[in-house]
């Protein structure tokens, strides 16, 4: 079973990012692993509702990915993305808002965990609909196409979205028209509880692309430097040559598909192999190993994490709830008073056009 072995693919390739740029990609990975631990406790006390699914060991193939882009490529990516909106620089405090469902959420308390999108930061969401991001990445990669801004749209998925067949239509048209798009598929070999053996006749799920004559590879998603410079050449090759490609990264999430998950299907050896390729543990290796972080520069970073983390969870637990009468706001254009969709929760608005209408 290939979730029990490292992957065979190429260690993380040379020339390495610059010192800056590694202390910034670590720091990255830390704030979302001590972010994540924490939005895992106040679930557990009851003050994040609803669905919480948690990217604990997935750090490398975020940052990774996000690091090798241009501030102003747009992202999409499933409703496992708190770190996708962390590491485009997303305040921390506002994202624990967010699913805490507070009025000061990034999205106003209304979208909650599995829905986070930061538009100034050009991170255009997590969906709840599996596969869903796909072709709205398409649809960013056509825009910035046709603008001709040179932006490349990246669009994470996962190994269960890879059978979903709007895949294979965004393949083809991205293909087919040329557009500047990555698809990056982060295929953590579990589809909710269903091994990746058992949901796909081929395990190589990016075999999926070669069909359409793209340019696809298989990467260590657990190590941050291997990402990085994957993405990094297929951002080059749809930002030069307006070819668009897929890239698959082999990794392992520590938690279950989801905080009500008790997670008893994967074997306990297996995550214990896993997890000793942590991606951070890996990434600090490298850090002392080349000389750019001491073990006191690595500690006292952190303990400055730690402490963001903590004001996160302070601010959101401070912030004032979404008040009702905000419930519905911007679900219709122009709610009315005697409108049964939303007379219950709005406030009263304009007069009913003659014959009616949303």
């Amino acid at each position: 079973m290939s979730s029990g072995t490292a992957p065979r693919i190429a260690t993380s390739p040379s020339p390495r990012p610059e010192p800056d740029e590694m202390r910034a990609m670590f720091s990255s990975m830390w704030l979302i692993r001590r972010f994540e631990e924490r939005a895992a406790e106040e679930y557990m006390r009851g003050r994040i509702g609803g669905f919480l699914h948690l990217a604990i060991g997935e750090e490398a193939a975020v940052v990774g990915a996000i690091s090798a882009l241009r501030p102003t490529d747009p992202i999409t990516s499933t409703y496992r993305e708190h770190g996708h909106a962390l590491a485009r620089g997303s305040d921390p405090g506002r994202v624990m808002a967010e699913l805490f469902g507070r009025s000061t959420g990034i999205c106003g308390g209304r979208g909650g965990s599995m829905h986070l999108m930061d538009a100034e930061r050009h991170f255009y969401g997590g969906y709840g609909i599996v596969g869903g991001s796909v072709p709205l990445g398409v649809g960013l990669a056509f825009a910035s196409s046709y603008r001709g801004d040179g932006a490349v749209s990246l669009t994470m998925f996962g190994d269960g979205a890879a059978n979903q067949g709007v895949l294979a239509e965004s393949l083809n048209m991205a293909e087919l028209w040329r557009l500047p798009v990555i698809f990056l598929l982060l295929n953590n070999q579990y589809g909710m509880g269903t091994s990746v053996e058992r949901h796909s006749a081929d395990e190589d799920l990016y075999k999926r692309a070669e069909g359409y004559g793209m340019p696809a590879r298989k990467v260590d998603g657990m190590d941050v430097l291997a990402v990085r410079a994957a993405v990094a050449e297929a951002a080059r090759m749809a930002r030069e040559e307006g070819q668009p490609s897929m890239i698959e990264l082999l990794a392992y999430r520590y938690r279950g598909h989801s905080m009500s998950d008790p997670d008893t299907v994967r074997a306990a050896d297996e995550k214990e192999r896993w997890q000793a390729r942590d991606p951070i543990v890996m990434f600090e290796r490298v850090l002392l190993g080349e000389g750019v972080m001491t073990g006191e520069e690595i500690a006292a970073e952190r303990a400055r994490i730690e402490a963001v983390v903590e004001d996160a969870a302070a601010f959101a637990e401070q912030s004032p709830e979404v008040p009702v009468q905000e419930l519905a706001r911007d679900v219709y254009a122009n709610p009315w008073s005697d409108d049964p969709r939303g007379s219950a929760i709005m406030p009263p608005g304009p007069a009913a056009p003659a014959g009616g209408g949303a």
